[in-house]
């Protein structure tokens, strides 16, 4: 429900905040409102001092005494993401690279709301407390709404030449007390964007912390290549992760 916009050719390499130069008279669209006020945070601003999982282009608060799982999901097709879960509830995170000038959620919101209409579903925009949010009821099996329904909810947070989408599912998809755990650990998340060139609407890079890829390389020596990695991989079934429990 993200659509990916390809490099056309060489010139669109650097076609990030650096080719779109803030031109007298060109429009901006100012970021959401609680940027300004708390996270989640760029990685060059003040932020508070939190235990956080470095998965690369997002680090993501371990906690102290909240009890929840957080897992790096990989997909051949739809990148990679990070799920948070907490009791019946999940938060599925992925960060993008954004131009400098402008905001990409007023956009990829309504994409999202066509998307969600093609595969037999509905949804409505709604105030949140992250900005404007949009509820969707979705086929419980894709594309089959003869399934049932399930709820989720889609928040989108514009950054510094990032955006961050998250979908909550399960209990906390409705809102609420429910939800405040999963919005907790999202308004704490850092972004690294770094300065090199992407793409606006890349996905930025996640990787397994330096410390479980060094295990990971350490269990895997010996084995046969072709058992290395999975190729067959789903979206809606559980992939390769790590697992931090709090």
């Amino acid at each position: 429900m993200f659509r990916r916009r390809r490099s056309a050719g060489p010139e669109d390499e650097l076609e990030d905040d650096e080719s779109f130069g803030d031109e007298p008279g060109d429009e901006v669209r100012p970021a959401g409102p609680l940027r300004a006020g708390g996270g989640p945070w760029d990685a060059a601003e003040a932020h508070p001092d939190t235990d956080r999982v470095d998965l690369g282009s997002l680090l993501v608060p371990r906690g102290e005494e909240q009890e929840y799982e957080i897992q790096l999901v990989m997909a051949e097709h739809q990148g990679a993401w990070v799920r948070v879960t907490h009791g019946e509830s999940d938060m599925l995170v992925q960060a993008f690279a954004a131009a400098r000038r402008g905001a990409l959620w007023d956009d990829i919101r309504a994409e999202i709301a066509v998307d969600v209409e093609g595969a037999g579903g509905t949804s409505e925009e709604s105030p949140g407390p992250f900005g404007t949010e949009l509820v969707a009821e979705v086929p419980a099996e894709p594309n089959q709404p003869e399934s049932g329904m399930r709820q989720v909810r889609f928040v989108g947070v514009d950054g510094p030449r990032w955006f961050l989408r998250a979908m909550f599912q399960g209990l906390a998809a409705a809102g609420g007390a429910p939800a405040l755990e999963l919005e907790a650990v999202l308004r704490d998340i850092v972004v690294v964007r770094g300065e090199h060139p992407v793409p606006p609407r890349d996905i930025l890079e996640l990787r397994l912390p330096p410390e479980v890829r060094q295990a990971l390389e350490a269990q895997l020596e010996g084995e046969e290549e072709g058992n290395r990695f999975r190729t067959d991989l789903n979206p809606f079934e559980r992939g390769p992760e790590i697992t931090e429990t709090r």
